[in-house]
């Protein structure tokens, strides 16, 4: 069994609002099966035509996880200015020509405007995010992400104040 908590980091001027959590349970996320047998849950964004149910207006992301086998790709056009990693958690998989990323390793994409992703030897599984950058400093401490570090000591203050998210 594999889960992941992940968070969308939010532009300067929308860091103040109440946080906001969605459980998904897998049977909320649609799945694509490709003819040479690659399986693809749409989470956020779009892939074949099918949309996942998680959206963000602020960084436009695509989140799949993709299960592919040995030698099976999958294609994702994208925007030459999104910001693209993967993380691989079971077998190995390969973007474009490269070396296989294996099992509990992440690898940052280079700019382009299609991401091509490959089962590796023994096939793989990964979970592939794509999104528009913020381009704004970042100032994490725990599980607050702000811009600054007076916004991180303001909402440290107002989560031990009780304010956090009224």
């Amino acid at each position: 069994m594999s889960g992941f908590q992940l968070w969308i980091n939010l532009p300067a001027a929308d860091k103040m609002c109440a946080p906001a959590y969605q459980d998904l349970p897998p049977e909320a996320m649609p799945v694509i099966a490709t003819e040479d047998g690659a399986r693809v849950k749409v989470i956020a964004g779009a892939f074949a035509g099918v949309t996942g149910p998680v959206a963000s207006k602020a960084t436009d992301p695509t989140m799949l996880d993709a299960t592919l086998p040995a030698g099976v790709s999958i294609r994702l056009p994208v925007r030459a200015e999104d910001t693209a990693f993967f993380y691989a958690f079971e077998g190995s998989v390969c973007a474009g020509g490269s070396e296989p990323v294996a099992d509990r390793h992440l690898a940052v994409l280079g700019a382009g405007d299609e991401i091509v992703l490959t089962g590796g030897p023994s096939g793989g599984r990964a979970l592939l995010l794509v999104g528009r950058p913020l381009r704004e400093p970042i100032v994490q401490y725990g599980p607050f992400v702000m811009t600054t570090n007076a916004e991180i000591h303001e909402a440290i203050r107002d989560y031990q104040q009780g304010r956090f998210g009224t």
